[in-house]
């Protein structure tokens, strides 16, 4: 059955949900299966370590860019057409929101995505975060901080109407992109090699950055037979967490990819967790980490709305279509979180903890 036949049968919204369910179900088991964080990475490196953290986290990047690139080669898809390319960027609110989010999920211990992979895994320390992040991005959009946000974002705007491509800004040929994969991956997997992780943790690994592939191509395939126009979209989780809060809460919404990829998420990384036998509901271990987690909730939502994205949003998804803003909004994620964790964790360690 081709996308011409699914849409005759179920319409276009729900095939573009269909479609969010089928890439959030990848995403959720692999993530789940896997650890992967970037919340988890930043730290260990800050900590002077190139672990098996890192390692998970270069394989999901290097995966990610990889199977884009490919797509992009073979004419699966078309990067220029994606929501995040044909849209302006902005180099502030990569900054700002990237250090702003960095912080932020430090204090909470887990970026957004990362929540939603433990909230599903009964982890209620995550469901209170993610709850808090998902009503403070909405706000962030179209509530009480949308102005605040526009106005940082329009400090420094990308030029001609439309985010910078890393390939055209830096004058490369189209492959380059994909060669930058293959570095990325030769680097994971030789700190995979050298950590010992395990097989099933690099297939996992790997499948995170193959679910944001699958979200690249299919939405755009979607776009190419569509009659209403369909946004090029793979995963994120600032506007998604927003927009399918407003799915529950608004009779008339309208079912999109958005709506499909966050249920999708969860039911992965449940099921997953229930196989493995890892699902336990966990609470917060006290109100000052409570108070910390909510703090840097809120952080995360207004961080990764100013930003254009979060830590998968730009950090995976926005880098595997090498746009410029999603690069710097990952380095200033990555730099928000390691001068996080030394100013307000590492000096509460012991030697021993910190080695």
């Amino acid at each position: 059955m081709d996308i011409i036949e699914i849409i005759e049968r179920i319409g276009e919204g729900p095939t573009a949900a269909l479609f969010g369910l089928i890439t959030g179900l990848i995403f959720g088991v692999a993530a789940q299966r896997s650890n992967f964080c970037l919340r988890a990475a930043a730290i260990e490196f800050a900590r002077g370590k190139l672990g098996g953290k890192v390692a998970v986290w270069f394989l999901t990047f290097s995966t990610a860019l990889v199977w884009v690139q490919s797509a992009q080669l073979l004419g699966l898809f078309r990067q220029a057409d994606s929501r995040m390319m044909s849209v302006p960027g902005s180099w502030s609110g990569a900054i700002i929101g990237g250090l702003i989010f960095g912080v932020g999920m430090v204090l909470s211990r887990g970026c957004s995505g990362r929540l939603l992979v433990l909230a599903s895994t009964g982890n209620l320390r995550s469901v209170v975060a993610g709850l808090i992040f998902a009503v403070t991005a909405q706000m962030s959009l179209k509530g009480i901080l949308a102005p605040y946000r526009d106005k940082l974002a329009s400090l420094w705007i990308t030029p001609d109407g439309a985010n910078v491509s890393l390939l055209n800004a830096l004058h490369l040929p189209d492959w380059a992109g994909l060669a930058t994969g293959v570095v990325f991956a030769i680097a994971g997997i030789y700190l995979a090699k050298r950590n010992e992780i395990g097989v099933k943790t690099w297939i996992f690994a790997s499948g995170v950055g193959f679910a944001v592939a699958v979200g690249w191509v299919l939405t755009f395939s979607l776009s190419q037979v569509a009659f209403d126009p369909v946004p090029v979209n793979s995963v994120t989780f600032s506007g998604p967490s927003a927009n399918t809060l407003m799915f529950f809460l608004d009779r008339n919404a309208v079912l999109e990819f958005d709506v499909g990829l966050v249920p999708g998420v969860v039911i992965g990384a449940f099921l997953s967790s229930l196989v493995a036998g890892q699902f336990a509901w966990q609470a917060f271990d006290s109100v000052p980490v409570m108070r910390r987690s909510m703090i840097g909730a809120v952080m995360m939502g207004f961080g990764a709305m100013l930003a254009g994205g979060c830590a998968i949003g730009n950090g995976v998804t926005g880098t595997s279509v090498l746009a410029g803003t999603a690069w710097l909004a990952l380095f200033c994620m990555w730099i928000g979180a390691m001068v996080t964790d030394f100013l307000l964790d590492q000096r509460s360690l012991t030697p021993a903890q910190a080695c």
